[in-house]
C-alpha cells in the first residue's frame, strides 16, 4: 500500500473489501471513533469529520493504529 491521499470510501474499500461504499466508510469511522488516541492524533492533522479525503498523514496515522488493509496484506 503506498501511503498518499484517499477518498474516504477509497480507503475504507480497503479494509472492508465485501461491503458496500457507503457501509464501509460506516466501519472505517467506527474503528477510528472507538480508538480514542487515533481520533486524537487526526484531530491534531486537521482532520474533521466533514472532510471526503484523508492526507497522506492521516492515512499514516489510520494504518499505524489499525494496520495496513486486508486488500493490500
Amino acid at each position: 500500500m503506498r501511503i498518499r491521499i484517499y477518498s474516504k470510501q477509497e480507503l475504507a474499500l480497503m479494509y472492508f473489501p465485501k461491503s458496500k461504499s457507503h457501509t464501509a466508510v460506516n466501519h472505517l469511522m467506527r474503528w477510528i471513533n472507538r480508538c480514542g488516541q487515533l481520533r486524537s492524533e487526526l484531530e491534531a492533522a486537521h482532520y474533521r469529520p466533514s472532510n471526503r479525503h484523508f492526507t497522506a498523514r492521516q492515512v499514516q496515522l489510520i494504518v499505524d493504529y489499525l494496520g495496513f488493509p486486508v486488500s493490500v496484506q
